[in-house]
């Protein structure tokens, strides 16, 4: 299945590209005190190894801004500096980060956002604009009496606006709210009426699962629609679990192909094998390996191999021997005892045949045609106040 891209710019924060037909990014951000360069830089390592593409840290105050150089040399990935308040930290940040972030709601007078301007044109990084719900400005709040999607449309539209009015356009954009449905409007709204990249996300998510089961029905619904060029998971846990669940969203949607993909049966009385420990264990065992593979654990082999014809190799239980098999055919049978590091070793073989037949990483190429008859054709800036869709019921 290929999902229509919405078509959007495309723009570069450092060595990654943004929209356009550059693939969904995965994002995070750093839970640590910037201040604290010694955790903050363990932290971005244990971040750029599960594979996160671009890392943003708050910059709270000038002692923040200050170290932002030490972070950023210690780094092979991009740096997003998150600013509220204090334009002042944005012009200190421009000169070291790869990415500003600026909220409209709280950056003030707008010969503030034009210093902001000024400095990242100077080094030629983009500007995202994060509109968030808790944060809006108050003329918009007394508009509609509350942060509701068309809020935080108008919100981000108004920003665009004025940011082309001075001729700045190198930015993406992201409408944050807590609630899925809030949220998911608030895109769908801005996503029918400009063509900036988009940065999607649900703020305040919750917790490791709640976070994950909101940021999946929100995040895999726009997606799945054409809408996202970058994604973060907000999760109140470790910020290696977002990146996590921001490539298991993209593979689930086969926007990206990356590393492992463990296929386990749900189990019942049937099953011959610990299904359970061994899908936690490969998943854990395997996280290094980037090449994709679709990695089968099944309880028994009534349709063990049957159902396994879609993964590139896996394990089935039998009656006091495992079956070993790849794309649904018997290779061997192995004892149980011996099955779990057979399976590995069998892995990580393969991935190493794939390596040497192909390099890098497995995209699946995007079309985007049906989004060029959706979007504003005769005018090269956002449509707001012309004609505004209306929400689609779900």
């Amino acid at each position: 299945m290929h999902i229509a891209r919405r078509k959007t710019r495309q723009i570069s924060v450092g060595n990654v590209k943004v929209g356009g037909d550059a693939p969904v990014s995965v994002q995070s951000m750093c839970s640590t005190d910037t201040r604290d360069v010694v955790s903050t830089i363990a932290e971005i390592r244990r971040l750029e190894a599960a594979g996160c593409e671009l890392i943003r840290v708050a910059v709270p105050d000038d002692e923040a801004a200050q170290v932002l150089p030490q972070i950023k040399a210690a780094m092979t990935v991009p740096l997003i500096a998150d600013i509220h308040f204090d334009h002042r930290l944005a012009l200190k940040a421009a000169h070291v980060v790869d990415c500003v972030r600026i909220n409209p709601g709280n950056i003030g007078a707008w010969w503030k956002v034009e210093e902001v301007i000024k400095a990242v044109n100077e080094r030629g990084i983009p500007l995202r604009v994060g509109v968030n719900g808790g944060s809006l400005e108050r003329p918009l709040l007394e508009k509609y009496g509350w942060p509701s999607p068309e809020a935080l449309a108008e919100s981000a539209l108004n920003a665009v606006h004025a940011l082309e009015d001075v001729g700045f356009t190198n930015l993406k954009v992201s409408l944050k709210a807590s609630d899925v449905h809030h949220a998911i409007d608030a895109y769908w709204l801005f996503a029918h009426q400009s063509d900036y990249p988009l940065h999607i996300g649900i703020t305040e998510a919750g917790t490791a699962m709640t976070g994950a089961v909101k940021s999946s029905i929100g995040l895999g619904y726009l997606l799945s629609q054409g809408i996202g060029d970058t994604l973060r998971v907000s999760l109140a846990a470790d910020p290696v679990e977002e990146v996590k669940v921001g490539f298991e969203i993209l593979k689930s949607l086969e926007l990206r192909h990356r590393g492992i993909n463990v296929i386990a049966c749900p189990t019942c009385g049937r099953v011959e094998i610990d299904v359970v420990r061994m899908a936690n264990e490969l998943e854990k065992k395997l996280g290094h390996i980037k090449t994709p593979l679709n990695v089968s654990v099944l309880g028994c082999v009534v349709n063990g191999i049957g159902e396994g014809k879609e993964a590139d190799i896996g394990i089935a239980g039998g009656e006091g021997k495992g079956i070993l098999f790849k794309k649904g055919k018997l290779v061997r049978k192995v004892p149980m005892d011996e099955l779990m590091e057979t399976l590995i070793q069998e892995v990580e073989l393969l991935a190493k045949e794939k390596d040497a037949e192909s390099s890098g990483e497995a995209i699946v190429p995007l079309p985007s045609t049906e989004w060029e008859s959706l979007m504003p054709q005769s005018e090269p800036r956002s449509t707001l106040g012309k004609e505004i869709p209306v929400l689609p019921h779900r």
